[in-house]
């Protein structure tokens, strides 16, 4: 039967170590089990010592064993606690995997991408994974969508109007509101951005900046924002 080759990783912070019981000897020996047990070398034992799971990049053993970690081989963890705290960092583990055609086994979970029913498995919480960073820009949108139907303040602030002095709602601008009038009446004349642009120079209309010029990508940005 052919050998194939896994690299186990194993992390654990002071605290945990002492009230879970799931020590670096601990997760190595049942990771050590578990090639054993389904035919794998052990490549390498990499180990996070001390810190935390709360972010994956902040790990530079499991990066090193993500970067080593080649087509046929298996990353093999104690639980996915150990291997990151949030779906959103384990789901970007396991596509990192998956681009270099390697498989996760996480023992606690019994989650093994090597078998059919470990990788439909986490095809479904990836779905899921996914489901949920939707859910958060929906309700993004709608809030922002909310703050903008208010007149409230979203992102920078429109060309035409100014900040109120409780820097949160928008007011008009009516100086700028004069210089949107004037664009559009041009582009109705039929003349061209680039016109447009030298028109405002020549009747004195004040662009933002330090420039006294008007540009066309700045009466470019005017017309797009007004539509």
């Amino acid at each position: 039967m052919t050998t194939k080759t896994a690299r186990i990783y194993c992390r654990v912070s002071t605290e945990l170590q002492a009230s879970e019981g799931v020590s670096l000897e601990a997760q190595s020996a049942k990771a050590k089990a578990w090639c054993m047990a389904n035919n794998y070398t052990v490549a390498e034992i990499y180990v996070d010592a001390g810190l935390s799971g709360k972010r994956a990049d902040n790990r530079p053993e499991l990066q090193r064993a993500l970067m080593e970690c080649t087509k046929g081989e298996a990353l093999v963890v104690y639980s996915l606690s150990r291997l990151a705290r949030s779906t959103v960092d384990t789901i970007s583990i396991s596509e990192t995997l998956t681009k270099k055609r390697a498989d996760l086994v996480s023992l606690q979970e019994k989650l093994d991408t090597t078998t059919a029913a470990g990788k439909m498995m986490f095809q479904m919480l990836a779905v899921l994974a996914e489901f949920e960073r939707n859910l958060v820009s929906e309700r993004t949108a709608m809030a922002l969508q909310h703050k903008k139907s208010k007149g409230e303040r979203v992102g920078q602030i429109p060309y035409g109007s100014s900040l109120a002095d409780d820097g949160v709602m928008l007011v008009s601008d009516d100086y700028q509101q004069g210089v949107i009038s004037f664009v559009k009446d041009c582009k109705i004349k039929g003349l061209s951005i680039r016109a447009t642009a030298t028109e405002l120079t020549n009747k004195g209309y004040k662009p933002q900046g330090v420039s006294g010029l008007w540009h066309p990508t700045t009466v470019a940005r005017i017309l797009h924002g007004t539509k």
